[in-house]
């Protein structure tokens, strides 16, 4: 019984050290489990949609036994999924667009004043090309003698001339004649002859021909005939002023014999605060408070803190064919900027007392990725041929210039004259006129892309204005008032009601409006955005976010780690190599008989008895019995 007993306990031991051993692989099998991965994508699919917090995906699951709802639940998340993305790509199609808002302020405090450019409204007959300008003048008289038989009163003038002055003279007439003044007949009239009965005077254009080397014309015509003389007399006007070699020498300012009272904040003006220049069409020019001295400020609005002109506004020695108005120009205009008097002035009436209240309006807006300005011209293809700040209307006049210089060979004389090149003048320049005249019509119909090159700046200052009228002076005060400007600025009008005009410039109000702009869209307008639509279709959080973008890398993973699998796989399953030669075949042989000869293979059981019936009894009571039977 002693050996049964000790054969027993081996046995005994030897199933308790397998049980052991099956728990721990069983348990290092768990703990490989904590990293081990996804064996199929169904399995990482159901692993997501149980532990997820993204509303709606455990449908995908729990009700997988049931097909209609898996169906339909699918179709719900996925579609709602379409939608928050549809959803997400408007969002960010808004952000990408750069949009802006609109900040209105308000505020309090001293004003500068603006520069205020005034000028005569009439050209001056300047004494370097007076004898030209009467020339000019007998030729036209002539012309409108022959075209509506008007016999225009020329002043009488000192004919006497010298050789040189005659050689200028038989050239103007030349050049005139070749470019003539004519009646011609309206589109719809050209076959018809010239005295036929259906050819009214109404049914002709006024106009004039310009032609290039190579007999290329073109019809500058004109429905009115006031419209065509001005610009008929202007286009060789411009050709004398081009003549001139010195444009100081047109320089004539006659201050005191235009302006007869200046005052600003209630003190007198002086010859520090204004500035000259000469405008080929509307004459001497004069602009106050520029930047040449101290900028004026107000401190106050209303008509007695600002600017008040007494000026004159008879014509006197002026050009009638180039003007067909009387009175003054005034524009208001910020300081280190032109005055393109034909954009932003007005005219002033003679006779009138012209009130002008001023509201400042300043404009910042957002550069970059926002909006299409810049900040001071520098990132703008036009060069900037004005001695002044970028803005639009300077840098649109340039870029015509430049191409007029580029196209025709020479510049245009109301604009300025760029480096190395010369005014365009028709002894010089013969076809130039047919040139800028095609170039112009170009210009307007945007083909040459300066409206495009030229953008607005970021920051910009406007002067909305409103004008009020009263008679001045008055019929009961104008003799005592014309009297004491006789006496003081030697006045010797002889037409009282159209001889002088006042103006008033001034603020209406102290404070002024400031429009800036503010980004709509920011980043965090952005992920607010995304935040709210993804709550609103799928009720998540930024970590659900996070799950999502887990079972993204999860699904890259796994198709990462079956693709390895399969290429594994397909790499076992491949034919064998090539077959072996006749060598190898033999040594084959030889060791065959070695390899055919009987093998004895030793096996090893291990034999274990199986209990009796007795010992299924409990362990500790067979125990006891072995005991108590020793």
């Amino acid at each position: 019984s002693g050996s049964v007993k000790a054969g027993k306990m081996p046995e005994g031991e030897k199933m308790r050290q397998c049980k052991q051993e099956e728990e721990q692989q069983q348990k290092e099998e768990e703990r490989e489990g904590l990293i081990e991965f996804y064996s199929s994508y169904q399995e990482l699919f159901q692993f997501f949609c149980s532990n997820t917090t993204i509303h709606g995906a455990i449908r995908l699951v729990c009700s997988k036994k049931n097909k209609m709802k898996t169906a339909f639940w699918s179709v719900l998340f996925f579609l709602t999924l379409g939608i928050m993305y549809w959803q997400f790509g408007i969002i960010y199609r808004e952000y990408f667009s750069y949009p802006v808002n609109l900040n209105l302020n308000l505020n309090s405090d001293r004003l500068t004043f603006p520069a205020v450019t005034l000028c005569t409204l009439n050209p001056y007959r300047y004494s370097a090309i007076r004898k030209q300008l009467d020339k000019l003048d007998e030729i036209t008289h002539q012309t409108l003698l022959d075209l509506y038989g008007y016999n225009m009163s020329l002043p009488q003038r000192d004919w006497s001339t010298s050789s040189t002055q005659r050689r200028s003279s038989r050239s103007l007439l030349h050049h005139v004649q070749r470019h003539p003044l004519r009646r011609q007949k309206r589109d719809n009239l050209v076959n018809l002859p010239e005295n036929s009965p259906s050819v009214d005077k109404n049914d002709w254009k006024i106009g004039f021909v310009l032609c290039n080397e190579n007999n290329d014309c073109f019809h500058q015509a004109y429905s009115s005939g006031v419209d065509a003389v001005r610009e008929w007399y202007s286009f060789h006007y411009i050709n004398i002023l081009a003549q001139v070699p010195d444009g100081k020498d047109l320089d004539e300012s006659d201050f005191e014999n235009f302006i007869y009272s200046c005052r600003f904040n209630e003190a007198t003006c002086d010859k520090a605060n204004y500035t000259h220049f000469h405008h080929p069409l509307y004459g001497n020019c004069y602009t106050f408070n520029d930047n040449s001295s101290s900028v004026w400020t107000s401190s106050l609005p209303g008509i007695n803190n600002g600017l008040s002109l007494v000026v004159r506004t008879e014509q006197n020695d002026f050009i009638p064919l180039l003007s067909t108005v009387t009175g003054a120009r005034v524009m208001v205009h910020d300081q280190n900027e032109p005055a393109f008097m034909d954009d932003g002035g007005f005219n002033v009436r003679p006779g009138i007392e012209t009130s002008i209240s001023m509201r400042k309006e300043m404009t910042v807006r957002l550069g970059g990725t926002y909006s299409d300005c810049t900040e001071d011209g520098s990132d703008v293809p036009v060069q900037n041929l004005y001695s002044s700040r970028y803005t639009e209307q300077v840098c649109i006049r340039s870029c015509f210039q430049l191409n007029m210089v580029e196209r025709c060979g020479c510049a245009y004389y109301f604009y300025p004259l760029p480096d190395g090149a010369e005014y365009c003048d028709y002894t010089k320049h013969k076809a130039w006129g047919y040139c800028y005249y095609k170039l112009l019509a170009e210009f307007k119909a945007d083909v040459l892309g300066c409206f495009q090159k030229c953008r607005k700046p970021c920051k910009m200052t406007e002067y909305q204005l409103s004008a009020g009228y009263s008679r001045w002076p008055s019929a009961v005060s104008e003799d005592w008032v014309f009297y004491v400007l006789s006496q003081q600025n030697k006045y010797n009008i002889t037409s009282k009601r159209n001889g002088v005009a006042k103006v008033n410039i001034f603020f209406e109000q102290w404070n002024y409006k400031t429009n800036g702009e503010s980004p709509a869209f920011t980043v965090v307008t952005l992920l607010s955005q995304l935040g709210n639509q993804w709550s609103l279709w799928f009720g998540s959080s930024v970590l659900s976010v996070m799950e999502l973008a887990e079972l993204i890398l999860d699904f890259i993973a796994i198709t990462f780690i079956l693709s390895f699998r399969w290429f594994r796989s397909r790499q076992k399953l491949s034919p064998p190599g090539p077959p072996l030669n006749t060598q190898d075949n033999a040594a084959f042989q030889d060791e065959a008989p070695a390899l055919s000869a009987p093998h004895r293979f030793t096996v090893e059981a291990v034999v274990t008895t199986l209990p009796s019936y007795n010992s299924l009894e409990p362990r500790g009571a067979s125990r006891d019995g072995e005991v108590g039977h020793e």
